[in-house]
């Protein structure tokens, strides 16, 4: 990129930070209330933001990038893709663990909570980063915002999960909504992945 940046540019370094330092904070804060709880969706969300925060690392070094290097933005596409596979991979195992061991969690409040505000931020700064993204032409910088929307619905469903748990004792709702955002999370894997009909090289 040129040594002035535009607008768009520095706005999406600021979005950019934003998603890391707050994915950041809510690392240590969901893994602490899943594990309180006892609650697989909720350490899975935390999961969920160190995959986000690695997203957005690489994107900022894309946009370190000089227009028109495909090599660095297809090497950027395929990160943000293996990151969304690595996160539908751990979603699944740990969901269907849960199913099969019928774990039971605690109702969290404070994750129901904490959970109410996350839905708001990242359906808001998915809406800014896609607008960004559409000014830049940069697909890794949509994909990142395509990122931060699904966390937003991993959010959503969580504390839908969380709820029903909390009213109904529906148990299962909790590791439900896991296998919900891994099957998403997949989707966007392969549409990174996959480059007509053939596997992208990973390396």
């Amino acid at each position: 990129m040129s040594s002035h940046p535009s607008t768009d540019e520095r706005r999406g370094r600021l979005l950019q930070r934003l998603t890391i330092a707050w994915n950041v904070a809510e690392v240590g804060i969901t893994i602490t209330l899943g594990v309180v709880a006892g609650s697989l969706a909720l350490v899975a969300f935390g999961m969920d933001s160190l995959v986000e925060v690695f997203a957005s690392l690489v994107v900022l070094w894309h946009m370190g990038a000089e227009r028109g290097d495909d090599d660095r933005d297809d090497r950027a596409r395929r990160f943000v893709g293996l990151a969304f596979l690595l996160l539908a991979a751990y979603l699944l195992v740990a969901g269907v663990r849960a199913l099969w061991t019928e774990a039971d969690p605690d109702s969290s409040p404070l994750g129901i909570a904490y959970l109410s505000l996350t839905v708001v931020v990242m359906f808001s700064l998915a809406a800014a980063k896609r607008t960004v993204g559409e000014r830049l032409a940069s697909e890794p910088f949509l994909a990142e915002a395509r990122m931060t929307f699904l966390d937003g619905c991993l959010a959503a469903l969580i504390l839908v999960a969380l709820a029903l748990n909390s009213l109904f004792g529906w148990w299962w709702a909790d590791a439900g909504a896991a296998l919900v955002v891994a099957a998403a999370a997949a989707r966007e894997a392969w549409e990174l992945l996959v480059d007509d009909d053939e596997p992208v090289l990973l390396v």
